[in-house]
């Protein structure tokens, strides 16, 4: 009888051991499920300036960042070398070749946050800029944003998602002598993400467009301006990425439509 006992009081520990350890493996499955819910971001322009300090801000806060960029022979190690980070070579103007990376990282992950970053800019008298130059940069600013829009639209509504959009300061401006059509443009991305934000809150789809002003990049490097030598003349990539940052941590159900950035001085000379 004792025997008996025993072997039922050891089956019986045996049970619960085994039911600590499933309870455990769903904590942990649960737990795993958490910590990656919507913390999967797909990021253009990843490779330099203001998406480089984006991208390292995101992975340092646990984001899964999957970065498209051209070239990224001159990103930062700390980035490329980052767990947490995606490198993604491919021109955004190719419209195959960008569906065809949206549809390998779904394959892989749900994208629950996209932030169209990427920008080309050419200043000067409009008769002066070349129609490839116009094209580039609406393909750039305008219409890739807008068709990984479309790509992603359905999953984020799914999954209440978050699209940022970094616009320019010239989206507010009446006028942009020297940069007509890269403000047009950037006033195009402005509207186009309030619209989408019409369209899609209701599923708890958040919308907002970023303005920087001058911003220390290669973005200016064809303009026949650039920012005074001063440090407050002009934004350092870092303090769009905390914008991104702002906007990311605000709880469910508050939206931030527009943030504008400015350095505190308005400075700039000629090349």
């Amino acid at each position: 009888m004792n025997n008996v006992n025993e072997n039922f009081n050891n089956r019986e520990e045996y049970i619960n051991d085994k039911d600590e350890y499933l309870n455990n493996r769903e904590d942990n499955i649960n737990t795993k499920d958490e910590n990656l819910n919507n913390k999967v971001v797909l990021l253009t322009g990843a490779s330099s300036g203001i998406g480089e300090q984006i991208a390292l801000m995101l992975c340092s806060e646990g984001y899964i960042v999957y970065g498209i960029g051209r070239d990224f022979t001159k990103t930062d190690d700390t980035l490329i070398s980052n767990p947490n980070f995606r490198k993604i070579a491919c021109d955004i103007t190719d419209t195959d070749a960008l569906v065809r990376e949206v549809k390998a990282i779904r394959k892989e992950n749900d994208i629950n946050i996209l932030i169209n970053n990427a920008a080309c800019a050419y200043y000067g008298l409009h008769e002066e800029i070349s129609p490839d130059k116009i094209r580039k940069m609406v393909r750039t600013n305008l219409e890739a944003p807008m068709i990984l829009t479309q790509l992603l639209l359905r999953d984020l509504k799914k999954s209440g998602g978050v699209i940022i959009d970094i616009s320019s300061v010239t989206a507010l401006a009446s006028s942009n002598p020297h940069g007509a059509a890269y403000g047009a443009i950037k006033t195009g991305l402005l509207s186009f993400g309030n619209s989408i934000f019409d369209e899609a809150r209701k599923y708890g789809v958040k919308v907002t467009t970023i303005m920087p002003d001058m911003t220390r990049s290669n973005l200016y490097r064809n303009a026949d301006f650039e920012a005074d030598d001063t440090a407050k003349a002009s934004l350092d990539p870092k303090e769009v990425a905390e914008a991104v940052r702002y906007v990311l941590e605000r709880p469910q159900g508050v939206v931030i439509p527009q943030i504008v950035l400015r350095p505190q001085l308005h400075r700039i000379k000629k090349k």
